[in-house]
């Protein structure tokens, strides 16, 4: 039942970045571009988004646990590190100089578009360098502490 959930989810978030155009890499584009041919309707997108998360996280939570899981699986850092500064910026390069972000970019795969193919390799291959990045970090620093 959890991977039929979690196909359903990830069916209706597809769906949601198909119909509101953001899967279009040049509709982001001109989204982000405020100080030039500027098209603000992603932002009902958000709003959308936003009202609909805002009372669905406060009526979910109130449950002693998921529907579909044993427990919650909730984010517990929340200290602002370099780390984060420094990814949540190369995240925001990324996505205005691409248009595309992580989830847009997995559901235009189904558009074969080479551009959206291409940017789906680039970011595996960011995720798995990092993941490679973050084991070796320990060794790097007693290397350079000894």
């Amino acid at each position: 039942m959890p991977l039929l959930t979690a196909l359903f989810a990830g069916f209706l978030f597809g769906l949601g970045l198909a119909v509101s155009n953001m899967m279009d890499p040049a509709k982001v584009l001109s989204f982000l571009d405020i100080l030039g041919a500027w098209d603000p309707s992603l932002m009902l997108v958000m709003g959308g988004a936003i009202a609909v998360t805002l009372p669905g996280f406060r009526l979910v939570l109130k449950r002693q646990r998921p529907l579909f899981s044993g427990q919650f699986h909730l984010p517990t850092k929340s200290d602002i590190d370099r780390p984060l500064l420094a990814g949540a910026a190369i995240f925001g390069l990324g996505w205005g100089l691409a248009g595309l972000c992580p989830g847009p970019a997995l559901a235009g795969l189904v558009t074969g578009e080479p551009r959206i193919i291409g940017f789906v390799v680039a970011m595996l291959a960011g995720y798995i360098l990092t993941g490679w990045l973050q084991t070796r970090e320990p060794a790097l620093r007693a290397q350079s502490n000894p």
